[in-house]
């Protein structure tokens, strides 16, 4: 009996929630560090004239905000850089990118040694006179042949790199921001697209989605080779391998000797695992300017206070000529002519924006500063002192938790945000740590279990370099009950090589 097809037509009701329009300019307002901010309001006035901003003289260059900083008494409870060749740079870098393979992308840890505050080096990278990376991207980008919608993503794509040069972001994410931020609808096959095309510029390896995808990138670009071929298979097929160091199970796989082997390292080891720093270097080492959106201070009688850096923004408000405007539709609408009622109308569209805008920027501030309040009271004792060792486990929960603001909202504060405080100025992410329960039930910083064990390492006998299980058992001793594959997990993080490549 053949069956029959039916078609039928019914009604059914899906609620689906979208965001309005208000709610994309916040969450657009609050990624924004405040250098991005300064350009948007700017070019917010010059596009609404019912938009307003106070006179510059009525306010200071680097004024604090309002005291977004309420102290914790009113609460409860370049000459090192030029003196190294650029082979150590590659390979102290590639060094860095391998010991974190593994590490949550999105929350990197940030090493013992990173924010050295005391060189004339570090003081160039924060205040100095900079220009980014990206507008060399952007040079070749307009040397290159795209249609308008290719150079839109391209221009977005860039915009995403972190400062290595890598894209950390899924092409899905990117395809869901660019329909939210910029009403583009694209597919992550077409973003795909695009992002080859970026890899084609210059540095080789920029564009990469990963630490692999960077290195093959850059060896792609090598004249072929039997040399070239062997260190593209090491990087294909046996990356584990490579990233663990293990070069004499590398050379045993390819039938290699010592020679070549060592021939291998030494041309693997030339390869750039941050195009981004390298494309900065070529402008004089310069890196993106970092401004701090959060002033903190800790005080003598050991509060710490802070407050929003405000910058170049002016105070915003709605042009009194435009309410004014408004007050007479209402009350001569009936007597005015249509021509008067559509500019009217006009102005009513320009004032609600202009309010919107206002509305978000406060709400910006105000996320900030519950934010960064909930970030003190947490990692308070690292402010007084400094010690890196001191920080509290802490991870986006915990702050979402206390100020009852949803993850992904304290994820976007604290993306590519910085605080200025004694000890230097870091990037919130710094302030973020994971921990590790014991047995016992206690929670420790990872990080401070980190500094205890390179203190070890750094301490052994290197004649008789201690073990995995030695590690564990010290590592006990001073207080810290973990494993032994944790012990081998955090050694790796840290680029440490096992036992028997460490003896001297």
């Amino acid at each position: 009996m053949a069956q029959k097809l039916t078609q039928e037509q019914t009604q059914k009701q899906v609620q689906v929630q979208r965001l309005s329009q208000q709610q994309m300019l916040q969450i657009k307002l609050l990624e924004m560090p405040l250098t991005q901010l300064e350009q948007s309001v700017m070019a917010e006035l010059d596009d609404n004239p019912a938009l307003e901003a106070g006179s510059p003289d009525d306010m200071a260059e680097s004024e604090p905000e309002e005291s977004a900083g309420l102290s914790d008494s009113d609460r409860e409870g370049n000459e090192d850089y030029d003196a190294m060749t650029e082979r150590e740079e590659r390979e102290a870098a590639l060094d860095d990118a391998l010991s974190n393979i593994g590490i949550d992308d999105r929350m990197p840890e940030y090493e013992t040694g990173m924010h050295d505050r005391q060189t004339a080096d570090y003081e160039e990278i924060v205040y100095g006179d900079t220009t980014s990376f990206y507008d060399k991207l952007k040079e070749q980008m307009g040397e290159t042949e795209l249609t308008e919608r290719q150079r839109e993503i391209m221009e977005y794509l860039i915009g995403s790199l972190d400062d290595d040069g890598l894209l950390r972001k899924e092409t899905e994410t990117i395809s869901d921001e660019l329909a939210i931020y910029h009403a583009i609808d694209a597919t992550p096959k077409e973003i795909e697209a695009v992002l080859h095309i970026l890899q084609t510029f210059d540095p080789a390896g920029i564009g990469a989605r990963s630490l692999q995808e960077c290195l093959l990138l850059q060896i792609a670009r090598r004249e072929p080779s039997p040399l070239t071929e062997q260190m593209r298979r090491v990087i294909t097929d046996n990356f584990e391998a490579f990233t663990k160091k293990h070069w004499d199970t590398i050379g045993r796989q390819f039938g290699l000797t010592d020679k070549q082997v060592t021939m291998l390292q030494e041309e693997l080891r030339r390869l750039n695992p941050k195009p981004g720093a390298a494309l900065g270097e070529t402008q004089g080492r310069s890196v993106q300017q970092i401004t701090p959106d959060f002033l903190i201070e800790t005080h003598e009688d050991g509060t710490v206070s802070f407050s929003l850096n405000k910058g170049h923004l002016p105070e915003l408000y709605v042009s009194p000529s435009f309410r004014e405007m408004l007050k007479t539709y209402h009350t001569d609408r009936k007597t005015m002519s249509r021509q008067d009622k559509e500019a009217l109308l006009y102005a009513k569209e320009k004032v609600e924006r202009a309010k919107g805008f206002i509305e978000a920027v406060k709400q910006r501030r105000h996320t900030l500063v519950v934010t960064m309040q909930a970030i003190i009271d947490r990692q308070k004792q690292f402010f007084i002192d400094g010690d890196e060792a001191d920080l509290r486990p802490m991870v986006l929960k915990d702050i979402a938790d206390k100020t009852g603001l949803d993850i992904s909202t304290i994820s976007r504060v604290s993306n590519i945000k910085y605080a200025q405080t004694k000890w230097g100025t870091f990037p919130l992410r710094f302030f973020f740590t994971d921990g590790y329960t014991t047995e016992a039930g206690e929670e420790l910083s990872t990080r401070k279990m980190k500094i205890a064990l390179k203190e070890i390492i750094d301490g052994e006998d290197k004649h008789r370099p201690m073990s995995d299980d030695q590690l564990k058992e010290e590592m006990k001793r001073k207080g810290f009950p973990i494993a032994r594959r944790t012990v081998s997990k955090y050694r790796e993080q840290l680029g440490v090589p096992v036992a028997r490549l460490r003896r001297e």
